[in-house]
């Protein structure tokens, strides 16, 4: 059995920091990392073309960022990422792919620096917890402002 850490890939600049963290600790267990980048749905059902043509704009912007990290997540973990698209409600995606994938153990997320707060991302999952088919997925939070050295340091 691998150990897998879950990364949500959203656009903020602290998803870097748990990128970093997950990447890292994957090395130092022999374990892999997964990216879960999570589209917007397209809720327009008037317009079906339209949807269709936004959700595969979505895919392939999603896909591209994901091909894009992928050589940083490789090098430094030893391994190719894992990638996973969904759509939605982040925390739903999340609650899926733990489900879908037993070997998922850690989610690695990386709260904000500021006065902004952690992001809602944590905010929810602190709020919800992590629960997956009876099982509870543990949280590693990291601070958005922790350097490779420091990363490296403590995974």
């Amino acid at each position: 059995m691998i150990r897998k850490f879950l990364v949500v890939v959203d656009d903020t600049p602290e998803m870097n920091a748990a990128l970093g963290y997950a990447s890292q600790r994957a090395r130092s267990t022999g374990g892999r990392v997964v990216l879960l980048r999570v589209t917007p749905a397209a809720t327009d059902e008037h317009w079906s073309g339209v949807r269709d043509e936004i959700r595969r704009q979505n895919r392939e912007e999603a896909e591209a960022l994901l091909a894009r990290l992928s050589d940083a997540v490789m090098e430094r973990s030893g391994h190719a990422p894992v990638f996973l698209i969904a759509e939605g409600d982040p925390l739903a995606a999340i609650r899926r792919a733990a489900a879908e994938d037993p070997d998922i153990k850690i989610l690695v997320l990386a709260a904000a620096s500021g006065s902004r707060g952690p992001g809602p991302l944590v905010s929810a999952v602190l709020k919800q917890g992590v629960g997956v088919e009876g099982r509870k997925l543990p949280v590693t939070i990291v601070p958005a402002e922790m350097t490779d050295a420091d990363i490296e340091d403590v995974a």
